[in-house]
């Protein structure tokens, strides 16, 4: 039995979501070991949404079973208003099952997604709009030079080819120095990261007056809505594994695979230490880092004990409990 009427009946109009929707995912299990810095890590990549984002946004967090330390943190930007949807799973569905809810359910025509480890500098926003709505059959564009394996972007590659408008060159155009900035963030040793740089070979677009990289990161990127979801589902067993499936299938739906050669982005990693500047810049020349030698923790075999160690502690203190 229902007494009265509701009053939302009497309410005429609704909230209506953005254009834009940027979202993340996090996950930090814990605060030790490899996380003990992730939550100092996410709060720097809100503050930079908040503080650099320049045009109109709703913000999307899918929080992928964190620690409560964390979740109390997103409970409380919510209540301030500076968080517009938070989404909750109660046990980690991996990154490609969140991603498929994200793109499946975010509210906006535009999407910009960021791990939760990326910090955002004055402008990204408005510049990597900008970016997207050039190109007809845009698909993902990151916002920092980045490359990437060939075969991930041979549609952007043949699109080129058969545009009059477009120029590609091949070359060594990105310096090391911008290189090692990135690789060093995914836990990259300099020796490993300037094997990687030497056999690379960047491809550049050029295209009404302003050139792009060939290739897109899955770390960060922006992308129509409608494009992400003809690619869904995204398959997902395991936490961090497959990601690269959303690389091939932009590819093969003949969509766009780009990035801009300012850093409007950065990947921090777990830790703040590879923030060295809170201003975009241009990627520019620098003198080439020689690799420090190979100490003991180097050690292939010392490694693959160490991390197995890691993993058995790990599901001791946070699964088989």
């Amino acid at each position: 039995m229902r007494v009265g009427q509701n009053p939302a009946k009497f309410v005429t109009q609704v909230a209506q979501p953005q254009r834009i929707t940027v979202a993340l995912v996090t996950y930090i299990p814990f605060l030790a070991g490899y996380y003990t810095q992730s939550l100092d890590v996410l709060k720097v990549c809100l503050q930079s949404i908040w503080e650099n984002t320049d045009l109109d946004y709703d913000l999307l967090v899918f929080d992928n079973a964190s620690c409560s330390e964390t979740r109390q943190f997103l409970y409380q930007a919510l209540e301030r208003g500076k968080i517009q949807f938070l989404w909750l799973a109660d046990k980690n569905i991996g990154k490609a099952g969140a991603w498929n809810i994200i793109f499946g359910g975010a509210p906006g025509e535009i999407i910009a997604y960021a791990d939760s480890d990326v910090y955002f500098y004055p402008g990204w926003l408005s510049n990597l709009v900008r970016d997207l709505e050039t190109f007809p059959n845009a698909g993902m564009i990151t916002g920092m030079p980045l490359g990437g394996p060939v075969e991930l972007s041979a549609s952007t590659i043949q699109w080129a080819q058969n545009n009059p408008d477009m120029q590609l060159q091949t070359g060594k155009f990105l310096p090391w120095e911008d290189y090692w900035r990135h690789a060093r963030s995914l836990g990259k040793s300099e020796e490993e990261a300037q094997e990687i740089y030497q056999s690379h070979q960047d491809i550049l677009l050029s295209y009404k007056g302003q050139k792009w990289v060939v290739g897109a990161g899955h770390f960060q990127f922006i992308a129509y809505r409608k494009v992400l979801q003809e690619v869904l589902p995204i398959p997902s067993q395991r936490p961090m594994g497959q990601v690269m499936a959303l690389d091939a299938a932009i590819n093969e739906k003949g969509y766009l695979r780009l990035s801009t050669t300012n850093w409007w982005v950065q990947h921090l990693g777990n830790t703040l230490a590879g923030l060295t500047d809170t201003k975009p810049r241009a990627s520019t020349p620098a003198r080439k880092i020689s690799p420090r030698p190979k100490n003991m923790w180097r050690w292939p075999l010392l490694r693959k004990l160490l991390f197995w160690i890691y993993h058995k502690t790990f599901n001791l203190l946070y699964r088989e409990g």
